[in-house]
């Protein structure tokens, strides 16, 4: 099991990695929230857990990235497997700011496409994200 400490660091790695202009307007950072978050329109027996999110208020953006759900999930893998799942949610979450800055929601549509696909019960481990065009 990964600490909180050493999720932090990863993460911290992963932004220093990452080009400062994307985070323009992000206001609010990114945040290692402990929680492990369940999405509302989860269901039993196969939890649906929420990785990160991204977030807009009136007190600017942020991203949030769940440690308990990323160890509830990803607990079991190894550290460069793990550093991947998390590298890859903070990418996803990135993406949702640039396209609100850019007004596009290719990765609404896709993020509601794959909750369709969980309520129909279709596995959607393999759905990957719409390409950048």
């Amino acid at each position: 099991m990964r600490t909180y400490e050493e999720v932090s660091e990863m993460l911290e790695d992963i932004i220093d990695e990452t080009p400062e202009l994307l985070f323009k307007g992000l206001t609010g950072g990114v945040i290692l929230s402990e929680e492990a978050k369940l999405h509302p329109d989860s269901v039993w027996p196969k939890r649906l857990y929420i990785m990160g999110e991204y977030q807009t208020g009136v007190v600017g953006s942020r991203i949030l990235i769940y440690y308990g759900s990323f160890m509830v999930v990803y607990g079991s893998l190894d550290r460069q497997e793990f550093r991947e799942k998390l590298r890859h949610t903070f990418a996803h979450e990135l993406r949702h700011h640039a396209e609100r800055l850019s007004g596009i929601k290719d990765l609404e549509d896709y993020d509601q496409q794959k909750l369709d696909r969980y309520h129909k019960g279709i596995d959607i481990a393999e759905f990957h994200e719409p390409p950048i065009d």
